[in-house]
């Protein structure tokens, strides 16, 4: 193990929290996709077993390779990334593939392959933040030329996301201004962007009742919480089933494959995985034990980035730990009756292309500020001369 983990530098605790969550999807994607493998390879489970381990297995590749480049080069590249995101995202928004009016995915034509470019944006937009407000903390109280450059991507980005995918879009823009109060911009400048957000957003409802195509997804998100609020049973149907599955699994563990929810559940391997991990693997073991890892996981994190001697390595690791277990934490408070459905996956777990490699891709940035820690820890001290009584005599 020690001789593994000569190859796997940065927080071992972290590279085996990444490894424990690859694991539970393996297992838990391969046990809920029956129903929809009979539905489309006559029941041949065994393709999607070898595709997901297949992805997870080249997402650890990812992982591997982005641990060993130095994290400054980051920085650099954010810059090249955020307005590579504001293209595709709008190439998205005009071109993307409709599901549900919502234009979230764009098919790469050569490969034949869905991606989800918010995914990407939310890296490139985290890191760009944590970069500008690393060169600006000598300026960052002046809210003109400290706190307005660094505000503008995240108003353009998360502005882009929002008509096709409002929770991303508002977990994204949380978690830019937690950066921003964790870069010391002043908290009435952080007040004025939330006031200033809520009243824009405010001002977008009532445009799209007279501009529908402005934000074609607002009712559904206006039903989405009348729904939940009014405990309306046809429109929770999803919430309503994930409960079932959770009272079916109960405390302890049935054990892998015998979760009776992959027959009506919707979407146990991705959006309700959660509910069908508890009812397989029990409260404790399933629930509690999936929702401990992502909590070592960002305490991990914040230990890294707190030992970070750079300012822009420790707001990337704040900001992308918090991305991953948010996220995470959304999926788990939709499957327990907590919030509305919002069709957040559960990261490094749910079954995904290149949204699991996107997490990967988050997990070996945070581990290459982890590694420049210990190599920062294992470096020797410089040697500092002592001068004796007799020196001083002398001089």
């Amino acid at each position: 193990m020690n001789q593994l983990f000569t190859y796997l530098r940065g927080d071992r605790t972290i590279w085996v929290i990444a490894l424990m969550l690859a694991i539970v999807s393996l297992l838990s994607v391969y046990s809920s996709i029956s129903s929809l493998a009979y539905k489309h390879y006559d029941g041949n489970t065994f393709y999607y077993l070898f595709k997901h381990g297949l992805i997870l297995s080249v997402g650890m590749l990812i992982m591997y390779y982005v641990h060993r480049i130095k994290f400054t080069y980051f920085s650099r590249l954010s810059q090249m990334a955020v307005w590579l995101s504001v293209v595709i995202l709008l190439l998205t928004l005009i071109f993307g593939a409709n599901i549900n009016d919502a234009s979230r995915w764009l098919r790469i034509p050569i490969i034949n392959q869905n991606v989800q470019p918010s995914d990407f944006a939310k890296i490139a937009l985290i890191t760009f933040v944590a970069r500008s407000l690393a060169l600006r903390q000598d300026k960052i109280k002046d809210f003109r030329h400290g706190v307005l450059p660094v505000l503008l991507p995240i108003i353009l980005i998360c502005g882009l996301i929002l008509p096709a995918n409002f929770s991303t879009a508002v977990m994204l823009f949380g978690i830019c201004l937690m950066l921003m109060f964790v870069g010391r911009v002043a908290f009435k400048h952080i007040a004025l962007v939330v006031g200033t957000g809520v009243a824009g957003f405010a001002l977008l409802l009532s445009l799209s009742s007279v501009v529908p195509e402005l934000l074609p997804r607002v009712e559904t998100w206006k039903n989405r919480i009348v729904n939940f609020q009014n405990d309306n049973d046809e429109a929770n149907y999803q919430i309503d089933h994930a409960m079932m599955a959770i009272q079916a699994g109960g405390v302890l563990p049935k054990g892998p494959g015998h979760g009776d929810s992959r027959n009506y559940l919707p979407h146990p391997y991705s959006d309700m995985i959660y509910a069908f991990i508890i009812e397989e693997y029990g409260l404790i073991i399933g629930g509690m034990g999936v929702l401990l890892l992502y909590l070592i996981l960002l305490l991990r994190a914040i230990r890294a980035a707190t030992r970070c001697d750079k300012v822009f390595g420790m707001l990337m690791v704040i900001g992308l730990s918090f991305s991953i277990v948010f996220q995470a934490l959304i999926n788990m408070a939709v499957a327990v009756k907590l919030m509305p459905v919002t069709g957040q996956p559960m990261p490094l777990i749910s079954l995904g292309g290149t949204s699991t490699w996107l997490t990967c891709l988050a997990f070996g940035m945070i581990l290459s500020v982890s590694r420049a820690v210990e190599d920062g820890a294992e470096a020797p001290k410089p040697e500092v001369k002592v001068r004796k009584k007799q020196d001083y005599a002398l001089s």
